[in-house]
């Protein structure tokens, strides 16, 4: 049975959201800010019932390192700020101790983004191709999984499919989205 982020008790819990912020930026500006929008009753629903919420998502093809310049999701976190009204933590890595460090230090009701999950697509597309390993640490970095990123569903990737493969039982639910 697919269950939707109602049937899941996200009180206290580490909320791991797949969101769909691929927007569409110019000199480093945000140009259509829509999908930040559409992600908010997910986004408000999950931190109105004390979640510790990590979001995550693509921002356009990374396929050189000079192109984490102009991917980066940091823009994206400081506007999602300013339309929720609090602070959005961003982390500028997708692993290691640094992301693991935030996400353990988060208490209910806080959020954090990480930096674009295509950055794991220069070493050999590991999230394009739902690499097993980074779907399982992604996976283990919370404790349910919502996806509000409609627009994704289609891709088997390890920041959706590798995700929900590995989240747990019972664990994962589609957002509003």
């Amino acid at each position: 049975m697919k269950k939707n982020i109602t049937d899941l008790d996200l009180n206290n819990k580490k909320v791991l959201m797949r969101v769909d912020f691929n927007v569409p930026m110019k000199d480093g500006k945000i140009t259509d800010e829509n999908r930040i929008i559409q992600a908010l009753p997910t986004i408000k629903y999950a931190l109105e019932h004390n979640a510790k919420l990590i979001l995550f998502s693509h921002l356009g093809k990374v396929k050189t390192e000079e192109d984490k310049a102009s991917k980066s999701l940091k823009t994206v976190a400081e506007k999602l700020s300013e339309l929720l009204g609090k602070e959005v933590t961003f982390i500028s890595e997708t692993r290691g101790e640094k992301l693991e460090s935030a996400i353990n230090n988060l208490k209910s009701g806080e959020v954090l983004m990480f930096e674009n999950t295509r950055f794991e697509d220069l070493d050999g597309k590991k999230e394009s191709k739902n690499d097993a390993e980074l779907g399982k640490y992604w996976a283990g970095l919370g404790d349910v999984f919502v996806n509000d990123a409609f627009g994704t569903a289609h891709r088997a990737h390890a920041s959706n499919v590798g995700i929900a493969e590995n989240i747990g039982n019972g664990n994962s639910a589609v957002g509003f989205l």
